[in-house]
């Protein structure tokens, strides 16, 4: 098995194994090259636990590619309320976009419609059609709510990881996953856990929803640790990533999280931006070790 397994984020339905693989081995190299590594991974050395495609509508003729959403379809509940954490988020760092006020983060038709289309403008969702951030909004649902869909996802990652594996780096939603299938295999010889642009710390829309449940440790929920007393888990934020809504995972994971902000720039939330980084080189290369 492979010594570094790479789980892919949110909106890559449409790629694969292969193709991911080919843009986060040269990213990864670089970051490990910034942080003044001895080596530099192969190909058989990482592995892209790839799980898109159970997001991806079947082909049909003349209907091929995600589905054609608009703002009716964002869901009440969990959708329209992250819909409008990202908003927030992205009203902070991006002066471009128009702040929500007290009514419009009330969760009506209308504040869907208009957050949908704040958002538009940012830098974060620059040239995402509309279709494809409802899209992104409903695969995070569906793995927290579909639990066959779940299983399925989980499976493709809990697979990768091996006797061999001793880094584990996740992105965006992958994130959720890789934290789930390291929990989900007890004993594992994973020695660095990298998160970047992850949103587990989200405690009323994610972090309870997690399995296994986290715990309460002062009247506040705790993440289960993903393994054991060896483990280094590194999380990476960038400020204007909308996605890693909380930035510090210490307050839902324990102290010994090790977090750190990074400046991706107008690439806030790209995953490559993040692998490239030095302290990601670092985590890497400490697993490795």
């Amino acid at each position: 098995m492979a010594r570094v397994v790479g789980v892919h984020g949110i909106g890559k339905q449409l790629l694969g194994e292969e193709t991911l693989r080919q843009q986060w081995l040269p990213a990864l190299n670089d970051g490990l090259k910034r942080a003044e590594a001895p080596e530099r991974l192969a190909n058989a050395d990482v592995a892209m636990a790839f799980y898109g495609d159970v997001f991806r509508p079947e082909g049909e003729y003349l209907a091929v590619g995600d589905p054609l959403y608009t703002s009716q379809d964002v869901e009440a509940g969990f959708e329209t309320e992250l819909l409008l954490a990202w908003w927030q988020a992205a009203a902070e760092s991006d002066p471009g976009v128009v702040p929500p006020d007290a009514d419009t983060l009330v969760a009506t038709p209308r504040s869907v419609q208009t957050a949908l289309r704040a958002l538009s403008g940012s830098r974060f969702f620059a040239g995402l059609a509309l279709r494809a951030m409802v899209f992104d909004l409903k695969q995070v649902h569906r793995y927290l709510t579909d639990p066959g869909l779940r299983s399925k996802a989980l499976a493709r990652v809990t697979d990768q990881i091996g006797e061999d594996t001793r880094v584990v780096v996740a992105h965006s939603l992958g994130s959720v996953i890789a934290y789930e299938a390291l929990c989900a295999r007890p004993g594992h010889q994973v020695r660095a856990l990298v998160t970047v642009g992850s949103p587990l710390g989200i405690a009323n829309l994610i972090l309870h929803r997690l399995q296994p449940a986290p715990v309460e440790l002062g009247g506040q929920p705790r993440g289960v640790w993903p393994g054991g007393e060896r483990l280094v888990w590194t999380n990476l934020a960038e400020d204007g990533d909308v996605v890693a809504l909380v930035k510090d995972l210490r307050p839902s994971f324990g102290p010994q999280v090790r977090c750190a902000r990074v400046h991706n720039g107008s690439h806030a939330h790209d995953a490559a931006a993040y692998l490239t980084d030095p302290l990601c080189g670092q985590a890497v290369k400490d697993g490795l070790a």
